[in-house]
């Protein structure tokens, strides 16, 4: 780990707090790097994917004896001493040839890694396509095609296309320039053939397809112009080799969002036009039968079960002398003696 360093200069100040935690983080940077064997169709393929993540990216020529599965160590130090969140390495060997691998960081940690193992046989370099180049720093449309990625399970399949988004997504911005959408990048996986899901046999496994297309539009006669694509470059099959699953709670915490000053929405309180505050109250089902109602002795129920017959009927006792004091008494005509 890399020793905690104390300002002393505005400067040296302003390059802390550019590292800090923010609640809209900076774009991830990407760092190119290569082992003590890396082939020359691996370096090709590293050198593309560089020349379409410029300005958000830095890459070293020299070789560094680091085995990423083996000890991440040294790609945790290369995170933090080039602030980038984001490592490619690339390595061969007999067991794995032409091999790159993606690896993310959180705080500087290894949070997660994932082998793509590529086919040397159709790679194409984006020099061997005579087309117009892309130009830097734009955004490419990313689309996915394939049911592997569609797996409500975490897998291999779902993590490189989590990588893949990472890797291409750029600065985040609120606005897009229509201008700008100058290309598109087209990932599509095979079907799987096999139900051999070992991680050693690589090749039981569906291949990825990696294609950059170019935009053009030209005039259709109507409003919207037509829209044609032409192959870019580079082209890319891979096959996924071994990966390091996330840990639970490095994973839960890097996920996690920053609170915000912004006033949160309260639920089922609306206003109306004329500026009035309108609440809902949801309510469980009313028992009417519990329903209070006004008190008349005339229909209270006997509670003596003597008083009750077989149909459960009420029966009541009538007394005489009570009826003839409830009666409302007639007024008595007076009579004069004339």
């Amino acid at each position: 780990m890399l020793r905690q360093i104390k300002p002393r200069t505005a400067r040296s100040k302003r390059a802390l707090e550019k590292r800090a935690p923010k609640a809209v983080e900076n774009p991830k940077k990407a760092l190119f790097l290569r082992g003590t064997t890396c082939s020359q169709v691996t370096q090709d393929a590293l050198g593309d994917l560089y020349s379409l993540r410029q300005t958000l990216a830095k890459r070293f020529q020299k070789k560094n004896p680091i085995h990423p599965f083996e000890d991440a160590s040294s790609l945790a130090f290369f995170s933090e001493k080039n602030d980038c969140s984001l490592i490619l390495f690339g390595s061969s060997n007999k067991k794995r040839p032409h091999t790159i691998t993606f690896a993310r960081t959180f705080d500087y940690k290894m949070l997660d890694m994932l082998e793509f193992n590529l086919d040397p046989s159709t790679f194409r370099t984006i020099s061997q396509f005579k087309t117009d180049k892309i130009p830097i720093g734009t955004r490419p449309l990313m689309v996915f095609a394939g049911t592997a990625f569609e797996s409500p399970v975490p897998n291999e399949f779902t993590m490189a296309k989590s990588m893949l988004i990472d890797f291409f997504k750029g600065e985040t911005s609120d606005k897009v320039d229509i201008e700008g959408l100058r290309s598109v990048v087209v990932v599509s996986a095979d079907e799987p053939t096999s139900t051999n899901t070992s991680s050693d046999d690589i090749s039981s496994k569906p291949v990825l397809h990696l294609r950059v297309y170019l935009i053009r539009t030209k005039r259709s006669g109507q409003k919207l112009p037509r829209v044609e694509v032409e192959e870019h470059g580079p082209r890319m099959d891979f096959r996924l080799g071994r990966m390091q699953e996330p840990d639970a709670d490095m994973l839960k915490e890097a996920l996690r969002k920053a609170r915000t000053n912004e006033e949160r929405t309260k639920k089922n309180i609306t206003t109306d036009v004329i500026g009035d505050k309108i609440g809902r109250i949801h309510m469980g089902k009313l028992d009417l039968t519990q329903l209070q109602t006004r008190k008349m002795k005339g229909l209270k129920r006997d509670r003596d079960p003597h008083l009750l017959d077989d149909d459960d009927d009420v029966v009541m006792e009538v007394d005489e002398d009570e009826e003839e004091r409830r009666r409302p008494k007639q007024k008595k005509k007076r009579t004069l003696d004339i």
